[in-house]
């Protein structure tokens, strides 16, 4: 009696894998979707790609900021700065929204500019240089007039990064400059 009982218990642990299978079998039978075709060796064929989510396709990347500078990324696109060269060795970062079309006024007395060239470090401060339109104790636009940072951010070989408080937060990005059309 021991011995019927043991199998049976084996039964029993056998039962759950082969409903499994059965679940799978039942279910690689079904009809190809519309996306799908089937091949003479019984196989599934892809006949085109996933569908598009639109989710990316509604994000788009700006390309400029408004003032035509070079956009910096912050954040998970939170927020975008636009790095502008101006004469005589000037560089004004705007602070931006999101979308890179609004200045955004932050309580940021400067932010920093952290760069790196012919394996020299160096690291410029750009003080607060309120725009007309921002709010008293706020500004959008920071700037500093220094030909050694206006060369450096020119330089192929420059790696620079900017570095800014928005609202408590810390945020950092990489910056791009487009000579003349071509990114380095």
């Amino acid at each position: 009696m021991i011995r019927f009982q043991m199998k049976i218990n084996s039964l029993r642990s056998l039962s759950l894998p082969l409903a499994g299978l059965a679940v799978f079998a039942v279910v690689g039978c079904a009809e190809p979707d519309a996306g799908t075709a089937s091949s003479s060796s019984g196989s599934t064929v892809m006949t085109e790609g996933p569908p598009e989510t639109t989710a990316h396709a509604e994000h788009a990347h700006p390309g400029a900021g408004p003032h035509q500078g070079d956009l910096v990324e912050l954040g998970n696109e939170e927020y975008h700065a636009e790095v502008v060269h101006g004469e005589g060795g000037s560089i004004s970062v705007y602070i931006l929204d999101s979308a890179a079309k609004s200045a955004v006024p932050i309580d940021a007395t400067e932010l920093t500019i952290n760069i790196t060239h012919d394996g020299n470090a160096e690291q410029f401060k750009l003080p607060a240089d309120r725009d007309a339109s921002d709010p008293d104790g706020k500004s959008s636009r920071f700037t500093l007039k220094d030909e050694e940072l206006s060369t450096d951010l020119d330089s192929h070989d420059a790696a620079a990064r900017l570095a800014v408080t928005i609202e408590g937060k810390a945020f950092s990005g990489k910056i791009v400059h487009d000579h003349e059309g071509h990114v380095h």
